[in-house]
Protein backbone atom coordinates (compact mmCIF):
# COMPACT_ATOMS: atom_id res chain seq x y z
CA UNK A 1 0.00 0.00 0.00
CA UNK A 2 1.62 3.27 -0.97
CA UNK A 3 1.33 6.15 1.17
CA UNK A 4 -0.73 8.33 -1.37
CA UNK A 5 -3.39 5.19 -0.85
CA UNK A 6 -3.08 5.34 3.05
CA UNK A 7 -6.41 6.43 4.69
CA UNK A 8 -6.50 9.32 7.05
CA UNK A 9 -7.34 9.14 10.43
CA UNK A 10 -9.18 11.06 12.37
CA UNK A 11 -9.87 11.01 15.57
CA UNK A 12 -11.98 12.97 18.19
CA UNK A 13 -10.28 12.82 21.93
CA UNK A 14 -13.52 12.71 25.00
CA UNK A 15 -14.40 10.21 27.36
CA UNK A 16 -17.06 7.82 26.77
CA UNK A 17 -20.40 7.50 28.16
CA UNK A 18 -23.36 9.89 27.98
CA UNK A 19 -22.69 12.12 31.57
CA UNK A 20 -19.21 13.14 29.77
CA UNK A 21 -21.19 14.06 26.45
CA UNK A 22 -21.47 17.77 27.16
CA UNK A 23 -18.23 18.50 28.74
CA UNK A 24 -15.67 20.36 27.26
CA UNK A 25 -13.11 17.90 27.18
CA UNK A 26 -15.70 15.51 24.94
CA UNK A 27 -15.54 18.99 22.00
CA UNK A 28 -13.29 16.48 20.16
CA UNK A 29 -16.10 13.37 20.28
CA UNK A 30 -18.43 16.14 19.09
CA UNK A 31 -16.38 17.30 16.40
CA UNK A 32 -16.36 13.56 14.63
CA UNK A 33 -19.89 12.72 15.12
CA UNK A 34 -20.88 15.72 13.26
CA UNK A 35 -18.13 15.00 10.10
CA UNK A 36 -19.74 11.38 10.64
CA UNK A 37 -22.94 13.14 9.72
CA UNK A 38 -21.60 15.38 7.00
CA UNK A 39 -20.24 11.42 5.22
CA UNK A 40 -23.39 9.75 6.13
CA UNK A 41 -21.75 7.61 8.00
CA UNK A 42 -22.48 5.44 11.53
CA UNK A 43 -20.51 4.45 14.16
CA UNK A 44 -19.70 0.71 14.61
CA UNK A 45 -17.42 -1.03 17.33
CA UNK A 46 -13.85 -1.55 16.39
CA UNK A 47 -11.55 -4.32 18.58
CA UNK A 48 -8.87 -1.41 18.79
CA UNK A 49 -11.25 -0.52 21.71
CA UNK A 50 -12.65 2.44 19.32
CA UNK A 51 -15.73 3.40 17.34
CA UNK A 52 -15.25 4.09 13.66
CA UNK A 53 -16.81 5.31 11.00
CA UNK A 54 -14.90 4.79 7.30
CA UNK A 55 -15.76 7.02 4.07
CA UNK A 56 -14.72 9.55 2.23
CA UNK A 57 -14.25 13.38 1.89
CA UNK A 58 -13.89 16.47 -0.24
CA UNK A 59 -14.91 16.34 -3.93
CA UNK A 60 -16.83 12.96 -4.85
CA UNK A 61 -15.18 10.27 -6.96
CA UNK A 62 -11.71 9.21 -6.77
CA UNK A 63 -10.43 12.81 -5.70
CA UNK A 64 -12.28 12.44 -2.06
CA UNK A 65 -9.62 11.23 0.52
CA UNK A 66 -10.48 7.87 2.17
CA UNK A 67 -10.83 8.94 5.69
CA UNK A 68 -11.20 7.17 9.07
CA UNK A 69 -13.07 8.77 12.09
CA UNK A 70 -12.51 7.20 16.00
CA UNK A 71 -13.98 7.91 19.01
CA UNK A 72 -11.13 6.22 21.55
CA UNK A 73 -13.44 4.05 23.95
CA UNK A 74 -10.87 4.28 26.59
CA UNK A 75 -10.73 6.98 28.82
CA UNK A 76 -8.86 10.53 28.10
CA UNK A 77 -5.44 9.14 29.48
CA UNK A 78 -5.65 6.10 27.66
CA UNK A 79 -6.02 7.42 23.91
CA UNK A 80 -2.99 6.39 22.54
CA UNK A 81 -3.45 2.40 22.97
CA UNK A 82 -6.64 2.63 20.88
CA UNK A 83 -5.40 4.90 18.18
CA UNK A 84 -1.72 3.16 17.94
CA UNK A 85 -3.75 0.40 17.16
CA UNK A 86 -6.22 1.83 14.86
CA UNK A 87 -3.18 3.24 12.83
CA UNK A 88 -1.40 0.03 12.69
CA UNK A 89 -4.65 -1.64 11.42
CA UNK A 90 -5.49 1.11 8.52
CA UNK A 91 -1.37 1.21 8.04
CA UNK A 92 -1.63 5.00 8.75
CA UNK A 93 1.38 7.31 8.36
CA UNK A 94 1.65 9.54 11.45
CA UNK A 95 1.68 12.74 9.61
CA UNK A 96 -2.17 11.43 8.08
CA UNK A 97 -3.43 11.13 11.92
CA UNK A 98 -5.44 14.16 12.99
CA UNK A 99 -6.38 14.67 17.15
CA UNK A 100 -9.12 16.92 17.03
CA UNK A 101 -8.76 18.18 20.56
CA UNK A 102 -10.02 20.80 23.84
CA UNK A 103 -6.96 23.23 24.59
CA UNK A 104 -6.91 25.49 27.86
CA UNK A 105 -4.30 27.62 26.57
CA UNK A 106 -6.65 29.42 23.61
CA UNK A 107 -9.66 31.22 24.15
CA UNK A 108 -13.19 29.75 22.94
CA UNK A 109 -14.15 29.68 20.39
CA UNK A 110 -11.00 29.83 18.58
CA UNK A 111 -9.05 27.45 16.61
CA UNK A 112 -5.93 26.81 15.58
CA UNK A 113 -4.55 24.15 13.48
CA UNK A 114 -0.46 22.57 13.70
CA UNK A 115 1.44 19.51 13.25
CA UNK A 116 3.23 17.71 16.10
CA UNK A 117 4.62 20.06 19.25
CA UNK A 118 3.72 18.98 22.84
CA UNK A 119 1.16 17.95 24.70
CA UNK A 120 0.39 21.03 27.31
CA UNK A 121 -0.23 19.34 29.80
CA UNK A 122 -3.41 17.39 27.36
CA UNK A 123 -3.48 14.11 28.64
CA UNK A 124 -4.95 12.57 25.91
CA UNK A 125 -2.28 13.91 23.74
CA UNK A 126 0.15 12.76 26.22
CA UNK A 127 -1.36 9.34 25.95
CA UNK A 128 -0.97 9.00 21.74
CA UNK A 129 2.64 11.02 21.86
CA UNK A 130 4.18 8.86 24.65
CA UNK A 131 2.74 5.87 22.25
CA UNK A 132 3.68 6.89 18.90
CA UNK A 133 5.05 10.01 18.60
CA UNK A 134 4.24 13.49 18.34
CA UNK A 135 4.18 14.21 14.00
CA UNK A 136 0.99 14.33 14.18
CA UNK A 137 -1.88 17.02 12.92
CA UNK A 138 -3.57 18.51 15.98
CA UNK A 139 -7.24 20.71 15.40
CA UNK A 140 -7.46 22.66 18.72
CA UNK A 141 -10.85 23.89 19.89
CA UNK A 142 -9.79 26.44 22.45
CA UNK A 143 -12.37 26.41 25.91
CA UNK A 144 -10.09 29.02 27.76
CA UNK A 145 -8.69 28.92 31.17
CA UNK A 146 -10.78 27.41 33.85
CA UNK A 147 -12.48 30.84 36.42
CA UNK A 148 -10.96 32.20 39.38
CA UNK A 149 -9.87 29.18 41.18
CA UNK A 150 -11.36 26.27 39.61
CA UNK A 151 -9.28 23.04 39.39
CA UNK A 152 -8.42 22.05 35.68
CA UNK A 153 -9.96 18.60 35.66
CA UNK A 154 -12.89 20.29 37.40
CA UNK A 155 -13.46 22.46 34.56
CA UNK A 156 -12.72 20.42 31.50
CA UNK A 157 -15.35 17.95 33.32
CA UNK A 158 -18.08 20.60 33.01
CA UNK A 159 -20.65 20.97 30.23
CA UNK A 160 -20.18 24.05 28.23
CA UNK A 161 -21.72 27.23 29.99
CA UNK A 162 -25.48 28.22 28.68
CA UNK A 163 -23.40 31.27 27.07
CA UNK A 164 -20.97 28.82 25.64
CA UNK A 165 -23.44 26.99 24.04
CA UNK A 166 -24.81 29.84 22.10
CA UNK A 167 -21.76 29.58 19.92
CA UNK A 168 -21.20 25.79 20.56
CA UNK A 169 -22.76 24.27 17.35
CA UNK A 170 -20.97 27.35 14.96
CA UNK A 171 -17.70 26.46 17.06
CA UNK A 172 -18.34 22.61 16.01
CA UNK A 173 -19.40 23.52 12.09
CA UNK A 174 -16.18 25.70 11.90
CA UNK A 175 -14.00 22.98 13.61
CA UNK A 176 -15.17 19.89 11.16
CA UNK A 177 -14.68 22.58 8.37
CA UNK A 178 -11.01 23.01 9.35
CA UNK A 179 -10.07 18.99 9.44
CA UNK A 180 -11.73 18.76 5.79
CA UNK A 181 -9.45 21.81 4.56
CA UNK A 182 -6.46 20.12 6.24
CA UNK A 183 -7.10 16.69 4.81
CA UNK A 184 -8.24 17.84 1.03
CA UNK A 185 -5.95 21.66 0.94
CA UNK A 186 -3.13 20.97 3.61
CA UNK A 187 -2.02 22.25 6.27
CA UNK A 188 -0.72 25.51 5.19
CA UNK A 189 -4.01 26.31 3.44
CA UNK A 190 -5.70 25.01 6.92
CA UNK A 191 -4.00 27.20 8.92
CA UNK A 192 -4.49 30.59 6.82
CA UNK A 193 -8.32 29.70 6.65
CA UNK A 194 -9.11 28.57 10.17
CA UNK A 195 -6.05 30.11 12.60
CA UNK A 196 -7.47 33.30 14.52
Amino acid sequence: MSDDAAPWLIVGLGNPGAEYAGNRHNIGFMVVDLLADRIRGKFKAHKARAQVVEGRMGPPGPAGRRVVLAKPMSFMNLSGGPVTALRDFYKVPLDRIVAVHDELDIDYPTLRLKLGGGDNGHNGLKSMTKSMGADYHRVRCGIGRPPGRMQVADFVLKDFSSAERKELDWFVDRAADAVECLITEGLERAQSAYNS
